[in-house]
């Protein structure tokens, strides 16, 4: 009889144990935590980047009033970087910034960390559930294309944009950049895409003439690449064949106006009228002498002189 009731008091022992285990844990469970409402503004970044994005901030809230030690823990356990050290805090909300870099001023390593909040009073250590990304690495500009090489940024619903077809090594915003100056950031980030521009600069469509364009990748962390080699590309909203034209008086002569618009304007020795473009043909004054021509499409001109000279015989 004896090793049976050795056996049921060794049973009964284990449920006790067991019991009382179930007890503290739900008992712990029922006990609220120090903080809450834990969030990361910027959980990937880089400290690199030289951006409104450069660092991460760990936010929560503290309920009761305590002497706080907040650091960075790297994917191994270990501290990087002490935040705030032994600093007594009020209830409320609590915001720590990291700039990515170690206790001694250089730049972590990329990976995963997660913030660590020691309660000194409560005798609690907390590893919050927020991971953070350190992200170092700049994307790539795989490809960049520029069409069409001449448009006219008018407004009129003709060839008023340049398109700038792009592929990255990464999800990334594209920026496009003219004469040197960053105009347009697309606002997704796709592997590859498509990026218009309308020649506006300051609100306002630049002159006619040559624009270097060029391109860069901005990854979600904020690293940016490399821009590319610029490509030209033309503004022209009107455009004549011949700047200096020289006919004998009171005959026809023709200059030809190239323009997206679908009518143009010209004046010429006192007379006026309007023409698609084309081949523009008008009639010499009888007097030599030296005349202007202008020609204009949507608010847009272009001007040739024309020397007359005296008829032949």
């Amino acid at each position: 009889m004896a090793p049976r009731i050795v056996s049921t008091v060794l049973v009964v022992g284990l449920l006790a144990g067991t019991a009382a285990a179930f007890a503290v844990t739900e008992r712990l469970k029922l006990v609220r935590s120090p903080i809450f409402a834990t969030r990361i503004e910027h959980k990937l970044f880089s400290p690199v980047c030289d951006c409104p994005s450069g660092t991460a901030t760990v936010h929560f809230r503290l309920r009761e009033a305590d002497r706080l030690t907040i650091a960075i823990e790297d994917a191994d356990r270990n501290v990087v970087r002490t935040l705030v050290d032994g600093l007594r805090l009020r209830a409320g909300d609590v915001a720590a910034a990291w700039d990515g870099r170690n206790d001694s001023g250089a730049v972590v390593p990329e990976g995963q960390y997660r913030p660590r909040v020691h309660l000194d009073e409560a005798r609690r250590t907390i590893l919050l559930p927020n991971p953070i990304t350190v992200d170092t690495t700049p994307p790539e500009v795989l490809r960049f294309e520029v069409s069409p090489e001449g448009f006219s940024p008018d407004r009129d619903g003709r060839n008023d944009k340049v398109s700038a077809l792009y592929e990255f090594s990464e999800a990334a915003h594209a920026l496009l950049f003219v004469r040197g100056r960053r105009e347009v950031r697309s606002r997704f980030q796709p592997l590859e895409g498509k990026l218009d521009w309308f020649g506006i600069v300051d609100g306002r469509p630049l002159r006619a003439g040559p624009v270097e364009l060029a391109l860069a990748a901005e990854d979600r962390a904020g690293n940016v690449s490399e821009r590319t080699a610029p490509q030209a590309v033309r503004i022209r909203y009107v455009t004549l064949g011949r700047e200096l034209i020289r006919t004998p008086a009171g005959l026809r002569f023709g200059v030809r106006v190239e323009s997206d618009a679908r009518t143009v304007t010209w004046r010429f020795a006192g007379g006026r009228g309007g023409t698609e473009p084309g081949l523009l043909v008008l009639r010499a004054p009888r007097n030599p002498g030296e005349y202007t021509l202008f020609v204009v499409a949507n608010g847009r001109g272009a001007r040739a002189r024309v020397i007359v000279v005296p008829r032949a015989g």
